[in-house]
């Protein structure tokens, strides 16, 4: 199933809608708990995880007064600080005690904010436990879309993503057989108009320096090296049911335009706005309603132009390999996520260029021979090799 096909506004949501919002401390579960701020009427907050920022999560846990509390790392379940969880609050622990909060019957939906393959075991949990799944965890769907979207049900699964979040907005009342292409909008990163050579000499805190967006440092080191269009292809091509190559990416720096649906009659919807990830949380929590906006809108009047280019695919070379991951199909996806993941952290530790990243995937991709996806065991063992495929690769560069 595409969630093209039931995007519609005849969705009823029961409010207050009660929260788990899994990875709170990142950079978008802090901007969901800013909408939860500012709709305490309409949202309620009854689950909170994190990896290991434990001092954030108690602060967190005792202004919303939540139920139920989650630690990734075994490392930080005795810090200190959790001895002042609001009296009553649960606290649960270890990798799996994450994606277990989406099987209380006091959630009604589980916002996915953490990062990386690991997401994807929230994701299935919450699909599978009958709750919204808002995601903001594109590695999911880029790994195991194959196995998830079948499992969706109306209404149930809304992204989080500025372009996807837009895409879906586009199609709302719209039949999916007059879709004719989606444009996927990228802002360029930082590096936009550099040559390979360039590439190969920025550094972690040029990377890290994106000029429209606040996020993590992973997701914005794979939007200077554009790995992160090219994963929002992938999965796009999933939520929507589009082949990859009716998705195009256009370059544009402005980032007012968030994505555009082109429909086969010619006409061309656009969702547009601040750049400002609260939106796309908010709408995908009040869908099929609209809030009142949790920013300032923007002034188009003192806008600039807004500017489109197409992608430099030579010195971007990462964007090109997410397309033929997705034309290879099958677990291909799963391995590029995997190997990116190791290689981006690699760049941020200092031992490779951004300009490597894209040479280690590509070699880890040619190892596997792709087969269909399956089953989450079957994922999880892909993710493993190619990680250690990566690692391998890393060790023979630094010799």
């Amino acid at each position: 199933m595409s969630i093209a096909d039931v995007v519609t506004r005849d969705v009823t949501r029961n409010y207050p809608l009660r929260l788990a919002i899994l990875g709170c401390s990142g950079s978008v579960g802090r901007q969901a708990l800013d909408v939860c701020r500012k709709h305490p009427d309409k949202l309620k907050v009854t689950a909170l995880s994190v990896h290991s920022s434990t001092d954030f999560l108690v602060a967190a846990a005792r202004e919303f007064d939540v139920a139920h509390v989650s630690v990734a790392s075994e490392e930080h379940v005795d810090d200190p600080i959790l001895q002042e969880l609001p009296k009553g609050c649960e606290l649960l622990h270890g990798k799996t005690s994450v994606s277990g909060l989406a099987f209380l019957d006091d959630v009604d939906c589980v916002v996915v904010c953490v990062v990386g393959m690991s997401g994807i075991w929230v994701s299935y949990q919450g699909i599978v436990n009958d709750k919204i799944v808002a995601c903001a965890n594109k590695e999911s769907l880029v790994a195991g879309g194959d196995l998830l979207m079948p499992l969706v049900k109306r209404g149930n699964f809304v992204p989080i993503d500025s372009e996807h979040s837009a895409i879906f907005q586009c199609l709302v009342g719209e039949p999916l057989d007059s879709l004719r292409r989606i444009w996927l909008t990228c802002s360029g990163g930082p590096f936009f108009g550099m040559t390979r050579g360039q590439l190969e000499r920025v550094t972690v805190e040029q990377a890290l320096a994106h000029p429209n967006w606040t996020m993590g440092p992973k997701i914005t080191v794979d939007c200077a090296s554009l790995m992160n269009k090219g994963l929002e292809v992938l999965e796009a091509h999933q939520l929507f049911s589009t082949p990859l190559d009716d998705i195009s990416v256009v370059i544009h720096r402005q980032s007012k335009i968030h994505s555009m649906v082109e429909f086969k009659d010619g006409s061309v919807k656009a969702q547009l706005g601040p750049s400002d990830m609260r939106i796309p949380i908010q709408y995908a929590l009040s869908y099929p309603e609209r809030w009142d906006a949790p920013t300032e809108p923007v002034d188009f009047l003192s806008e600039g132009p807004l500017t489109f280019a197409a992608p430099d695919l030579e010195t971007f070379r990462c964007l090109g390999l997410a397309y033929e991951a997705g034309r290879i199909g099958g677990t291909m996806p799963c391995v590029l996520n995997a190997s990116n993941e190791v290689a981006n952290k690699a760049f941020r530790d200092g031992r490779i260029s951004l300009a490597a990243i894209d040479e280690v995937v590509e070699h880890v991709m040619g190892e596997f021979s792709a087969t269909p996806v399956e089953s989450l065991a079957q994922l999880t063992e892909v993710d493993r090799r190619a990680r250690a495929l990566t690692w391998e690769r890393l060790e023979t560069m630094g010799r």
